[in-house]
């Protein structure tokens, strides 16, 4: 069914394993680190808002999963955010989490939608209703490259006791470019997720996941240049091999993401 909801209120080489993730030059891990950086073009944050009660989801799930084969962007960093609203039609998305309801929700105000729904795709910050539609999936995310990047983000992440991720996270804006409005976010996230759901609109499905946010937390940008730790602590199904950091930064006045980087979560 159509689902939709009135709203309320670069490369990378890490323990000897190379990997492009987004654009920029590579820089080497020393040790048990890693360390990834953003380059001087815009990446583009594609994030889809999605449910396991939601029956219209699974064709955009499958969708973002094929940033995992061959021949991706290296300059798109999908995430998926798992959203409440349709735990009550019988089955609960155990990847839900009422922050990511919230952000949707934020998203929507910010555009003037008057409702939130799923599967909905945003690309770098705007409602991107055509993804199915490649060619102009690819200008969108071609304009957003063209951009200039006005900040840039480094990401060093160390291993964890616990199956956890820790590391820091660093944003430098660009020389004129003020922190008023912008906001730094850092998820963790996975891949390789599957749920066979006895219940509601997918009953019967086993349903596949990629880019699944676990956990996320919101800093403060100053001026000029900012580092911050960040830690998550492990939760139940969590597959290290599997685990990565994403990191943007986005105006929260108008929701555009201005620069967006994702890396291994080092073990």
């Amino acid at each position: 069914m159509e689902t939709i909801r009135g709203r309320t209120a670069f490369a990378l080489v890490c323990m000897g394993v190379g990997l492009l993730i987004s654009p920029g030059a590579a820089e080497a891990a020393l040790g048990a680190q890693c360390h990834a950086a953003s380059g001087p073009a815009t990446a583009a944050l594609v994030e889809l808002y999605t449910s396991e009660g939601c029956s219209s989801c699974p064709p955009a799930d499958r969708w973002l999963s094929g940033f995992n084969r061959a021949q991706r962007d290296p300059g798109v960093v999908p995430i998926a955010f798992h959203v409440q609203y349709w735990d009550s039609l019988g089955w609960k998305d155990r990847f839900g989490d009422p922050r990511f309801t919230g952000r949707q929700e934020a998203e929507a105000k910010l555009s003037g939608a008057r409702f939130v729904y799923t599967p909905q795709l945003l690309v770098g910050g705007r409602d991107f209703p055509a993804w199915r539609n490649d060619s102009t999936f690819a200008r969108a995310v071609e304009a957003i490259h063209r951009r200039p990047a006005r900040a840039t983000l480094e990401l060093d992440a160390t291993p964890a006791d616990g199956h956890g991720a820790h590391g820091t996270v660093t944003a430098t804006l660009a020389p004129q470019v003020s922190p008023a409005h912008l906001a730094l976010v850092v998820a963790v996230v996975q891949e390789g997720l599957s749920s066979r759901v006895t219940a509601g609109e997918n009953r019967g499905e086993r349903l596949a996941h990629d880019f699944v946010a676990r956990d996320m937390t919101i800093l403060s940008l100053g001026e000029g240049r900012t580092t911050h730790e960040y830690h998550f602590a492990a939760l139940p199904g969590w597959d290290p091999g599997r685990m990565s950091i994403t990191a943007f930064v986005q105006d929260t006045s108008k929701g555009e993401v201005v620069q967006a980087l994702a890396a291994p979560a080092c073990r």
